[in-house]
């Protein structure tokens, strides 16, 4: 028993870093700001029917998107994140480009609900888009009519990861 006390067994090697640098770590700055930008999402909320329900509960207490580091905010200009929950009608294509277009780079969109995603059960009517990517570029797409928050939670993370793998440069999992 005590010869087993004095075997290292399959302990690494110390650390040279550690031993030269104590309390030093290396990274990309891609990473860095990566980490940082998926750690702070602020979130242009376009709502524009049932699916915006779904989605301001989403920021109440039971869920709690802070935690995630999800903050609403009013203005394109400082938002990084637009969230579209609902129908699209083509007379809407026009203001969601604008502000699409005055967020800052990097930007992102999640198209929330089947409305936003393919039109949903008004897919026929002569008013209605064809989901929100044919007016702008769409990140994640979250399924339901209307989706429950805990879905669109599940959005945000997928959007997280996504930040991650695009700061890496890995364009076989874009």
């Amino acid at each position: 028993m005590a010869e087993m006390s004095m075997n290292p067994g399959n302990t690494p090697a110390p650390s040279l870093l550690n031993k030269g640098m104590p309390g030093v770590i290396t990274a990309k700055s891609e990473n860095l700001f990566a980490m940082a930008r998926k750690s702070s999402l602020w979130t242009l909320t376009f709502g524009l029917a049932c699916c915006a329900i779904e989605m301001m509960s989403t920021y109440m207490a039971h869920h709690d998107f802070d935690r995630f580091g999800v903050v609403t905010w009013p203005s394109p200009r400082q938002s990084d994140v637009m969230i579209v929950a609902g129908t699209v009608v083509k007379k809407m294509a026009d203001p969601i480009r604008l502000l699409y277009e005055q967020m800052p780079e990097p930007k992102w969109v999640i198209a929330m609900g089947s409305c936003a995603t393919n039109g949903g059960p008004y897919y026929r009517s002569y008013s209605v888009v064809m989901g929100v990517d044919h007016v702008v570029p769409v990140d994640v797409y979250v399924p339901g009519c209307p989706p429950r928050p805990e879905a669109l939670m599940q959005g945000i993370l997928k959007l997280q990861e996504k930040i991650m793998r695009d700061a890496k440069g890995d364009p076989a999992k874009k």
